[in-house]
């Protein structure tokens, strides 16, 4: 492995890491203020990534600007909508079992590029999505334990982040960075601001806090993986996006009390399982990849790609 590649590797866990962190200072909040509301704040700092992904040659008109304004308009509602799931998740749920369902994800898209992109799926990626389904059984468990808004938000944030996934492919990348970001941002801001009208509540200064470190490290996140794209391959990045699992489990041992179960260990397992073989699948037959595949909130890192002559 060369010293560029490495150099990529590590740039991406610290961005998966600065994800972690930025989605445990949402669940701080501990529903506070509403998941809309903190979506909407998240990016809105989130904001501030925008300088950072944009090219040289970039105009800030090109954040609106689009290849195929219907898939757009696409991201730019999914996106919104993923951010409230996320968000909501994270609020009601265990770290971990959050990040576990989100982590469907990869099954998802395989399933979405079938449907919309008319791929050709093997036994392999098949497989990968039954594993992905049955860790999830595992977890939730039907019928032996409650199910809640929680897991629903995560089914949700991880379909979102799948869709903006699939967008990508089927634009190709003719599309911009700050295009692709500027959907996903403006789509947040506008469909959660809308939704949070009725129950406003104005944050206040704690809260303000962890808005600010949810929406600036998601942010940061995205700019780390950007950069961990100029110097590692987007097959090589995609794996370490499951760190985030070993930082869940360590802060909801030591920040929030949770207690993980044998049952959940494995459906996590098995999660973890099946959106690898689907990456390592994807790899052998040159599936286009996003740098980022955990689309865990409204900052998702979809289709960032490497600036251009590095």
């Amino acid at each position: 492995m060369s010293d560029q590649t490495l150099k990529g590797i590590l740039l991406a866990f610290a961005a998966f890491a600065a994800y972690a962190w930025s989605d445990a200072s949402v669940k701080l909040i501990e529903g506070q203020i509403s998941p809309i509301e903190s979506a909407f704040f998240g990016a809105m700092f989130g904001l501030v990534a925008l300088p950072l992904i944009r090219k040289r040659n970039d105009r800030w008109v090109d954040i609106v600007k689009t290849t195929n304004r219907p898939l757009w308009i696409i991201r730019f509602f999914s996106a919104g909508i993923g951010a409230v799931g996320s968000v909501t998740a994270f609020t009601h749920l265990s770290m971990a079992e959050a990040f576990a369902l989100i982590f469907l994800l990869p099954s998802f898209v395989t399933i979405m590029s079938v449907v919309f992109l008319k791929e050709q799926v093997g036994i392999r990626r098949w497989s990968a999505v039954i594993i992905g389904f049955l860790g999830v059984l595992i977890i939730l468990r039907p019928g032996f334990r409650e199910l809640g808004v929680g897991h629903l938000g995560a089914i949700v944030a991880g379909f979102g982040g799948a869709l903006s996934i699939v967008i990508f492919r089927a634009m190709g990348p003719s599309e911009k960075n700050v295009s692709l970001y500027g959907a996903g941002v403006l789509g947040c801001l506008a469909i959660s601001g809308v939704a949070m009208i009725p129950t406003f509540v104005m944050p206040g200064g704690e809260q303000w806090l962890l808005l600010a470190g949810y929406g600036l490290l998601g942010a940061l996140g995205n700019v780390l993986v950007m950069y961990a794209a100029q110097y590692a391959p987007a097959a090589m990045i995609g794996p370490t996006q499951y760190s985030q699992m070993l930082w869940a489990i360590l802060f909801g041992y030591l920040i929030f009390g949770d207690r993980i179960d044998g049952w959940m260990l494995i459906g996590i397992a098995l999660i973890v399982g099946s959106g690898l073989l689907t990456l390592i699948r994807e790899k052998q037959r040159k599936v286009p990849l996003p740098a980022s595949i955990a689309a865990t909130d409204q900052n998702v890192a979809v289709g960032i790609t490497p600036e251009d002559g590095h």
